[in-house]
């Protein structure tokens, strides 16, 4: 099967080829490299050993989309990762990320039913729940996004819902995933952001490598088991695999909710304990005021994706933070 991957230059994206890979599938990559880079998929094809065509195209354009599709008339999934994924730069960049994630997303559906494509997964995000009044966190608790990040993501699921009441020949499996963390056991790939990192784990690793002086925590007086903000960290290849037996599933018309999650949740003083221990190193910090709109703790009820998709996460913290380290070591600066 032809499984085109917008967005698989990314950091998800480029573990997910990898999974379909060695699921029997063969991707193609759809990207237009704002915020990736073309080598990410070169990695990839040295991790698997199998060539993966590449096309330099923007969501936002559809005839750059059409393109791909009259190149590649056999594509019989798409798995939807293209998107701007910063929550801050989303409140600053409101209408970037309506006309990328919302706007763009048309035209890619648009496109795939002009062509009599209607199989996709769709990367959508835990954020949609907001502050969910009660843990875990399951497929049909409240939505309250609280940034135009989380709408847009919100948004195109609710688009995604009335396609298919006007067409139900479309097969659709909207993923909500929590806190992807870590990179591929090989080290090859795994998480580059550009400038200072959003996310606990990569600012971690900068942290050890000294590349940045200390660790910021925001907020040690939660309610939680060490007054540190709590959230589902996610090793990037079990969240891979899902993508791969979520498209698995898609075996009659239907369009499925799921949450991808450990169902546990680690403090950023785990966390931070943790990454000690994968590098050897102790990583200063020093403790912050809260910040506006973080929540105590966020943590999933993964048992419908287990139920629907036979699929559950495998990978604890600490091969997290030992995969994290080894990319940051030997695999972040090629």
């Amino acid at each position: 099967m032809r499984v085109l991957v917008t967005g698989g230059s990314g950091y998800i994206g480029t573990h997910t080829l990898v999974e379909l890979v060695a699921a029997g599938y063969s991707p193609i990559v759809l990207d237009n490299f704002s915020n990736s880079l073309r080598t990410a998929v070169h990695r990839v094809e040295r991790i698997t050993g199998v060539g993966i065509p590449v096309y330099e195209a923007d969501i936002r354009d559809r005839e750059s989309i059409r393109g791909v599709f009259l190149a590649n008339t056999d594509i019989d999934a798409v798995i939807h990762f293209a998107g701007l994924k910063a929550v801050g730069e989303s409140v600053r960049r409101p209408l970037d990320y309506y006309t990328n994630n919302v706007a763009g997303s048309l035209n890619l559906f648009a496109t795939m039913e002009e062509f009599g494509c209607t199989r996709l997964i769709f990367s959508s995000s835990a954020s949609v729940y907001g502050d969910s009044p009660s843990m875990p966190i399951r497929e049909d608790s409240p939505v309250s996004p609280a940034s135009p990040y989380a709408c847009s993501k919100l948004h195109v699921e609710e688009i995604l819902r009335d396609l298919y009441k006007a067409n139900t020949q479309w097969q659709i499996c909207l993923l909500r995933y929590f806190n992807p963390v870590g990179a591929h056991p090989s080290g090859m790939i795994g998480e580059s952001p550009a400038g200072i990192p959003n996310n606990l784990m990569p600012y971690i690793a900068q942290v050890a490598m000294g590349l940045r002086e200390k660790l910021r925590v925001f907020g040690n007086d939660y309610p939680t088991m060490d007054g540190t903000g709590v959230r589902d960290y996610i090793h990037v290849v079990d969240l891979a695999q899902g993508h791969v037996q979520a498209l698995q599933a898609l075996s009659q018309e239907q369009v499925l909710t799921l949450n991808l999650g450990t169902g546990v949740g680690y403090s950023v003083m785990q966390v931070l304990r943790a990454f000690e221990q994968a590098c050897g190193r102790s990583i200063p910090f020093e403790v912050a005021p809260r910040r506006s709109g973080d929540v105590a703790q966020c943590y999933a009820d993964p048992e419908l994706a287990y139920r629907l998709l036979s699929w559950r996460a495998s990978i604890g913290l600490e091969q997290m933070c030992r995969d994290a380290w080894n990319w940051q070591m030997h695999g972040s600066g090629d």
